[in-house]
């Protein structure tokens, strides 16, 4: 066994790992994104993710499970990006320093307090910091997106929903559009999922770390009855089921070197957790699984087929 050992050590430099399973790519609309038509028109405070009329804004998002439920019999679901749908009327130049953080949550509404205030969460975790910038008068008249893409891909369990905390934060205090000049659009519907914040002085980011949050009062510039805005939800996947990949003992959802070396401790009489005791019996024999199936494992990945 120790032999084996070295000529599997010996060998795993020209291995290459096998998928488990292909990695998907699909998109969740949320409202016809591709064809949306309401604008929202109405204050300021109400638009989500953010309205480009003051120096500093923010908004929290809940997606329900509901929403989300093209996650539903999908394994390795991660978020990849974000976007949001505007259209332009103005002729200026936006530039932000954006923040974005997700969670996920069981949440399906916002907490009220026992003054009856409407309570922000928590931000989650940093998924995307970076520019945004539009050169509007390039694009008046015209749908304009706002696009997020995740610093890494965000993990998330089917079932649970998704907070997104969204922060836009001018450079100086002027540069803003005037009231009319962007229109986001929104879900008809799904009102109450989204809470916001503007200020031209203090960030979301700052107010977070003061003695008022988590409170969303008009005084502090806060929507806190907001529609959800437009949004794709881009994301990658695996196809889920309960059938082993022949091969991926560790349940790992991909087949390597690593396999070997738990099948090797699994014969050894070694404690191997996760393991797939159908996807061990790599020689498809009704002998059990023995070194026999070590071997086929190997050949495997020299070979690429088995």
């Amino acid at each position: 066994m120790k032999k084996l050992t070295l000529f599997i050590a010996a060998i795993a430099a020209f291995c290459m790992c096998a998928q488990a399973q292909e990695v998907m790519s699909g998109a969740i609309q949320v409202g016809d994104y591709e064809n949306a038509t309401e604008i929202y028109n109405g204050s300021y405070f109400d638009m989500a993710p953010t309205n480009f009329y003051l120096a500093h804004t923010g908004a929290q998002m809940i997606f329900t499970p509901d929403l989300l439920s093209d996650f539903e019999g999908k394994e390795n679901v991660k978020i990849t990006e974000l976007r949001f749908k505007f259209y332009c009327e103005s002729f200026e130049d936006i530039y932000r320093d954006m923040k974005v953080y997700l969670q996920e949550t069981d949440a399906v509404q916002f907490a009220v307090n026992q003054d009856g205030i409407k309570q922000f969460f928590n931000f989650g975790d940093l998924a995307f910091t970076g520019d945004y910038s539009i050169e509007m008068l390039n694009s008046y008249g015209e749908d304009c997106e706002i696009v997020v893409t995740m610093s890494a891909p965000f993990a998330i369990t089917p079932g649970k929903g998704l907070l997104v905390t969204i922060t836009f934060d001018a450079q100086d205090d002027d540069n803003c559009t005037m009231g009319s000049d962007y229109a986001p659009f929104y879900t008809s519907g799904i009102r109450g999922k989204a809470m916001t914040y503007t200020d031209n002085w203090t960030s979301f980011l700052e107010y977070a770390e003061g003695s008022d949050f988590p409170n969303a009062t008009a005084v502090l510039g806060c929507g806190t009855n907001v529609e959800l805005p437009v949004t794709l939800i881009g994301y990658t996947y695996t196809e889920g089921g309960s059938e082993s990949l022949r091969g991926d003992v560790n349940k790992d959802h991909e087949v390597s070197i690593a396999d070997v070396s738990a099948l090797i401790d699994y014969l050894l009489g070694n404690e191997v957790d996760p393991f797939d005791a159908e996807a061990a019996n790599c020689d498809l024999s009704e002998d059990g699984i023995s070194i026999a199936d070590v071997s086929a494992l190997i050949d495997y990945l020299l070979s690429g087929a088995w």
